[in-house]
C-alpha cells in the first residue's frame, strides 16, 4: 500500500479515509489512477477530483453506507466501483451491528482490490462470466439452532466470508482454537482469492504440471485431507516446507497460503517504502541485517529482491513488537522452499511462468 496526501492541504491519510481532518475536503480514491483525492463538488452527484481535474466522477453507491470511498471510474454506467460491483451478497444494513461489522469487511476487501488491479489480475464479475466470475457474499449466521453457521471459503469464484470474522473477539477466539498464530480480515480475502486465482492462472491456464512439481499433486482427494489434518495435526518440521501449518492440509491450501504471504509480503513492504523505512542496526557490522527499501515491491524484478529487503525488515518490526510485549508481527519462517513457492506465485502475477 502507498502513501496518500491531501492535495488540498498536504496531511497524510489513511487509504480508507473519506474526509481530511485538517481541511475538511471529502476525499475519494481514483482506481485507475491509484490516487486518494480530495474533491471539489462538480454538479449534480459528480466531483472532481483535486489530483486530476479532468477526470469528474461520482462515488460507488455503497458510500451511502459508508462502506466505500472509491469513485466509478469516468463513463461508467456502473452504480458500484470497480472493487464493489463483485459483490453478490451483503448483509442487511438496517441491522446498525450487520451494517458495522460489514463496513469492515469492506475496508479489507478493498486493500485487496488495490493489489489485484496494480498488478492488472483478470477481474471479471459474475455477470461478464457466470461460470468463472469473481462474487463476493458476506452472510450473517442465522439465529441459535435454525441453521449451521457460515463458513468461510471459496468455491469456482465464489468467495463466501462469515460475517462473524468482522468481530474481533470471535475471530481471536477462532484463531486460539485453530491454532493459528495469524487470522485478520484482509488475510481471509488474500487467502481466498488465492484460490481463484489458482483456477484462472493455473488450471485454466495450463501450468498444472508447473504448479504440481512446486507445491504437490492436488488431484488427492481434499475433503480426506483436510479430515487427516484435523484429526492427526501437522508435521512436526512443517515450518522447513510451508509457509503455515495450515498449508500442509492439501496443495491448494498451500497455493492459496503461500499467494496470501505473497500479497502481506510485498503491501507491507511497499507501505514501509512509501515512509522510506530502512533497516541498519547499529551492531550489525557486517551489515546482514540491512535493508533499503528503494524499488517498488510490486514491481520487483525477482522473489530474491523481495526477500532481501523483507527478512531483515520483519526482524526488525517482530523486535520492536516483543519491546511492546507483543507476539512478532510476522510470526512465520521462510525456509528455502517456502521461498521457492513465493517464487512461483511471483512469476504469476507478473507472467513469467
Amino acid at each position: 500500500m502507498k502513501l496518500f496526501q491531501c492535495q488540498s492541504c498536504g496531511n497524510i491519510l489513511y487509504f480508507e479515509n473519506r474526509t481530511c481532518q485538517r481541511c475538511g475536503h471529502t476525499l475519494a480514491y481514483l482506481p485507475e489512477t491509484r490516487t486518494l483525492s480530495a474533491l471539489a463538488p462538480a454538479g449534480g452527484e459528480d466531483w472532481s477530483p483535486l489530483a486530476v481535474p479532468e477526470r469528474p466522477s461520482r462515488f460507488c453507491a455503497n458510500a451511502v453506507h459508508d462502506a466505500c470511498n472509491w469513485l466509478v471510474p469516468p463513463g461508467s454506467g456502473d452504480a458500484f466501483c470497480l472493487a464493489c460491483r463483485h459483490n453478490g451478497t451483503i448483509p442487511d444494513v438496517s441491522n446498525p451491528e450487520y451494517l458495522a461489522k460489514w463496513r469492515e469487511l469492506e475496508f479489507a476487501k478493498h486493500r485487496l482490490f488495490y493489489t489485484l488491479l496494480r498488478w492488472n489480475l483478470p477481474l471479471k464479475t459474475r455477470a461478464e462470466d457466470p461460470e468463472h466470475g469473481l462474487i463476493f457474499h458476506f452472510l450473517a449466521d442465522p439465529p441459535e439452532n435454525q441453521g449451521p453457521k457460515v463458513m468461510t471459503g471459496h468455491d469456482n469464484g465464489v468467495i463466501t466470508i462469515a460475517l462473524a470474522e468482522a468481530d474481533d473477539a470471535e475471530r481471536e477466539k477462532r484463531r486460539r482454537e485453530m491454532g493459528e498464530p495469524y487470522r485478520t480480515l484482509l488475510g481471509h480475502f488474500r487467502h481466498e482469492v488465492g484460490h481463484h486465482y489458482w483456477d484462472i492462472l493455473v488450471r485454466d491456464a495450463g501450468r498444472l504440471d508447473a504448479c504440481r512439481a512446486v507445491f504437490g499433486d492436488d488431484t488427492q482427494d481434499y475433503n480426506a485431507a483436510l479430515q487427516r489434518h484435523y484429526e492427526q495435526g501437522t508435521p512436526a518440521n512443517w515450518q522447513e516446507t510451508h509457509v503455515s501449518a495450515y498449508a500442509t492440509t492439501h496443495p491448494w491450501e498451500d497455493f492459496a497460503e503461500t499467494w496470501a504471504h505473497y500479497l502481506h509480503i510485498v503491501d507491507t513492504l511497499e507501505m514501509a517504502s512509501a515512509f522510506g523505512m530502512q533497516v541498519h542496526p547499529l551492531l550489525d557490522a557486517n551489515g546482514e541485517l540491512a535493508a533499503r527499501i528503494d524499488f517498488d515491491p510490486y514491481e520487483a524484478q525477482s522473489i530474491e529482491q523481495i526477500v532481501a529487503a523483507w527478512l531483515p525488515f520483519v526482524f526488525a518490526l517482530n523486535s520492536v513488537n516483543r519491546a511492546m510485549g507483543q507476539g512478532d508481527l510476522y510470526p512465520f519462517v521462510l525456509a528455502p522452499p517456502v521461498i521457492a513457492k513465493l517464487g512461483f506465485i511471483h512469476g504469476l502475477v507478473h507472467g513469467t511462468i
